[in-house]
Formats: C-alpha cells, structure tokens, sequence
C-alpha cells in the first residue's frame, strides 16, 4: 500500500500528545518494509481557504503552526487522490477531525479530511463521499463543517462494546454508498490507549468492511491519521488497518 508521509511530521511542533517525540517513528518502525511511502507535499492556500475562514488560517500562521498543519492537509488530499485507484494511508499529524471552518480543539488546525473531500469535490472526481471516524472522540470539527453539504454523509461510531463496534461498522458499510470512503483513522479506542475498547485484530476487520464496501460500490477508500497515542500499540493498529484496507 502506498503511505503518504514527510520526515517533517517527526518534528515536535507543539506540547500536545499527538506531537509527542517518537509517535511516528512507532508506526514507520512497524509498516516501513510492507509500504510504498509518497512525500507529502502542502495544501494549497486555495484548498485551505475553500474550508477555513481568513481569521481562522489567520491564528494557525500565528500560531507558527501553518507549515505543519498545511503539510498534513496537503497529505491527506493525496491519500484521497491515491484513494480513487487503490487503498492509501495518509500517515500525517497534526490531526483535523476536531477542526471546524472558524476555529479548532483537541491537537487539531485544519481539517485535514474535509480539505480532501473539497478538492476531490472541486475537481469533479467525486459526485458522493463517506466519512467513517473511528476515533474515540466525536469529529465534531468534520460534522460542523460538512452538515450543509449533502454530497458527504458523516459517520460517527457510538458503540462502546466492541461487538456492538464492530456491527456498528458494518451496518454503514452493508448500506454505504459513495465515490469514496475516508476513514478518520483514530486508534485512541484501542485497549491500551484512552478508550479501552477495541483490540489489533478489530482495525483489520474494519479495514476489511471499508474495503469490500468501496470494492461493492467501485469506488475509492482511504483513511488518515487522527488520533492513537500508545507509542507500543500504534503501528502495530496502524499496520492492522492498512492490511484490512489493502487486502479486503
């Protein structure tokens, strides 16, 4: 599977968990020999500025953080373009799933998965699209920015027992239909991470439903990072997922 990445994303850019020393090397240490990796490049400022308002870019510049958070939406519109011909792992931080069009939380700046959506959208690639957030945290940033925009349905995972989880998954996925599935691929619901729920083996089979659906529908399917911020556990959740994606 193609991993888009960029040594730029083992900085430390700021004091949050998801910026933490050695997050991303726990995931290339594990998948680094299974994967074809692509060099992440920025968004555009028109691809950020078609999602997020002038004084919100405003406060990341101000922040310092405008380099790191466009280079991570940048990644995640070529693990979309890459999504529509084959799985793709867009392997980015800072996250975005907490990153409303005025303003952001939880490690977030810009959305990354909304930035790709609109481009896929703005370029005619995509007519219909499927978010599918297993993060712990309700992508509230993703729902706020995208409730008025009826080409994309949002999906976020409730269920707080992992067989409920699981059935959860695959009832949206039995009756999913889109040109593209992206997963806000958050591991922090693992059961040695924040949530406590799910084990490796449950992101394979998830990775498999999103597969087979986007297989069903002849469409694309991808997922980018979000949370997960047990370094032992991480790449080996991350490997789970791809090798679902990648093998249906």
């Amino acid at each position: 599977m193609k991993v888009v990445f960029h040594d730029d994303f083992y900085q430390i850019y700021t004091a949050d968990p998801a910026s933490d020393a050695g997050r991303m090397e726990a995931v290339i240490d594990v998948i680094q020999s299974e994967v074809e990796f692509i060099n992440a490049q920025p968004a555009s400022p028109a691809d950020i500025e078609a999602v997020h308002s002038s004084d919100h870019i405003e406060y990341v510049k101000r922040q310092g953080l405008y380099p790191i958070a466009s280079l991570a939406a940048g990644g995640a519109i070529q693990a979309a373009l890459i999504g529509l011909e084959e799985p793709c792992f867009g392997l980015i931080r800072p996250p975005g799933h907490h990153a409303s069009a005025s303003s952001c939380w939880g490690f977030c700046y810009f959305n990354n998965m909304v930035v790709a959506l609109e481009h896929l959208k703005s370029q005619e690639l995509i007519s219909t699209a499927y978010v599918l957030d297993i993060d712990l945290h309700f992508g509230d940033g993703t729902v706020n920015i995208l409730k008025g925009r009826d080409y994309v349905t949002v999906h976020n995972v409730a269920a707080n027992d992992r067989y409920s989880y699981l059935q959860e998954v695959r009832d949206e996925m039995e009756v999913c239909r889109a040109d593209i599935i992206g997963i806000s691929a958050g591991f922090d619901n693992h059961e040695d991470d924040w949530g406590g729920l799910l084990i490796t083996q449950d992101y394979f089979e998830i990775g498999s439903m999103v597969r087979a659906a986007a297989d069903r529908n002849d469409s694309g399917c991808f997922a980018i990072l979000e949370g997960g911020y047990n370094h032992s556990v991480l790449g080996h959740n991350v490997k789970a997922l791809i090798t679902g994606l990648s093998k249906g």
